[in-house]
């Protein structure tokens, strides 16, 4: 294994420290792993909590800031953080408005948000929770019950962050991160698979010329494994899965997501841009917005993912709302 790490043992700690290093927007407390806005909770606005195991990143410590989230709670790599982390979090970020929870949908990550909530209650700070279980490659995995939460996190986050950076109540903020998981789907390829660094190795076999087709972002699992095709076609096979939980039809409008999974060049994720653009404009349907690059990964995974929202004008006027984080920054 290969990895510019001091120890396998301080990984998350070392990141942290550099996050904090490299941005002083943002307030990172080492001792509860807890990622929050330098400049506190603002009184009324309801905050927004997100977290779950690293190895994910820029999701989500970098994406705390204005207009998404006001606090980012990291697990170890590829765990759940634990519930007295997410409580500290919320209570960080409570204005008197609530707080939201955007939690993916992975039974140590739904089970801990959850107590989580119950404990913040007890503290009279409302909570209400959006489950993103947008992966259509699978209806259960070794990681979860029901379809995974991956790519839609990015959008969730986004627009309802955009809500809450406006005043808008609980109960709203809440409702658009729902709606905005409803229209997403999304699928993944990996190449390769990821290598931890608490194991020092790839954490299964994969042949040179084969494939996992509906991967995970923890290296679970996907549909089933086949031999390594062009991009045309692996784009085919992705949009198929999509569309086909998503109903789309010509004269929609979306908002499209090629991400990479950490070990995949950019170069390539525009060569899987360029397909889905095709795929949808041979339907006539649109793509309002797009994002190409790396935002949910898998470590160091060779892989992709596509991720495709059904977008409407009020969601996109959320999407074009400014944001200012260190992994994503627009109209500021």
């Amino acid at each position: 294994m290969k990895k510019f790490i001091n120890s396998a043992e301080t990984v998350i700690a070392d990141a942290l420290l550099g996050l904090a290093a490299a941005h002083a927007e943002l307030k990172v407390d080492l001792q509860q792993k807890i990622i929050t806005r330098a400049a506190g909770p603002r009184r009324g606005k309801v905050g927004l909590v997100s977290g779950g195991g690293s190895g994910h990143e820029p999701l989500h410590g970098g994406f705390v800031g204005t207009g998404m989230l006001d606090a980012a709670v990291p697990g170890e790599v590829f765990t759940s953080p634990v519930p007295d982390q997410i409580v500290a979090a919320t209570t960080a970020v409570n204005g008197g408005a609530g707080v939201v929870y955007i939690v993916k949908n992975y039974t140590g990550d739904v089970m801990n948000f959850q107590i989580a909530a119950e404990l913040a209650g007890d503290e009279d700070i409302q909570v209400e929770t959006v489950l993103v279980n947008d992966d259509v490659a699978v209806k259960d995995s070794t990681w979860t019950a029901g379809r995974r939460g991956t790519g839609a996190t990015v959008f969730v986050e986004k627009m309802a962050g955009a809500l809450a950076e406006r005043g808008a109540p609980l109960a709203e903020v809440a409702e658009v991160g729902r709606k905005v998981n409803a229209a997403s789907r999304s699928f993944a390829v990996a190449l390769t698979a990821c290598t931890t660094p608490a194991a020092g190795k790839p954490g299964f076999d994969l042949p040179e010329d084969e494939m996992e087709v509906g991967v995970g972002i923890h290296g679970e699992p996907g549909r089933r494994r086949e031999k390594v095709r062009n991009a045309k076609d692996i784009v085919a096979t992705a949009m198929e899965a999509i569309l086909a939980d998503l109903p789309l039809t010509a004269g929609d409008s979306t908002i499209v997501m090629v991400n990479g999974l950490g070990g995949t060049p950019l170069i390539e994720l525009y060569v899987l841009f360029g397909e889905v653009a095709a795929t949808l404009r041979s339907k006539g349907i649109g793509i309002a917005r797009n994002l190409v690059g790396n935002y949910i990964t898998s470590l160091d995974m060779a892989g992709a993912s596509i991720t495709v929202c059904k977008a409407d004008p009020r969601l996109i006027e959320l999407w074009d709302a400014p944001v200012n984080t260190p992994g994503l920054r627009w109209g500021v």
